[in-house]
């Protein structure tokens, strides 16, 4: 299961970095559940509720960073934890859960 969470923690934040690239957040959002949930820790955004919540929060405030994947540990069958750090080399991680093929709720933090 490991190796399918990591591939598509993989996929969803090449898909962020494209989207730091072209501005367009639209396909980030998709890749979201209906009622995702996003919690920032030590970052002045969120909580962000609901695909369309976090399609006009992305829109409004945009990252400008891309992210670099470091290591990755499962909690459960649907939940993993990632280090990053942003292209500027600042840390950070997140947990992401999973509901089939979208992420149903993600927790990020920064300054790890």
């Amino acid at each position: 299961m490991i190796t399918e969470l990591a591939t598509a923690v993989r996929d969803h934040c090449e898909l962020f970095n494209n989207c730091v690239r072209s501005g367009d957040w639209r396909p980030f959002a998709e890749t979201f559940t209906e009622d995702a949930e996003m919690v920032f820790v030590g970052v002045p955004f969120g909580p962000v509720v609901g695909r369309p919540a976090i399609l006009a929060a992305y829109t409004k405030a945009p990252p400008r960073e891309e992210l670099v994947i470091g290591d990755m540990a499962p909690v459960d069958d649907d939940t993993i934890k990632v280090d990053f750090t942003t292209t500027s080399g600042k840390p950070g991680g997140m947990i992401v859960t999973w509901r089939g093929d979208q992420v149903a709720r993600t927790e990020i933090s920064m300054g790890r």
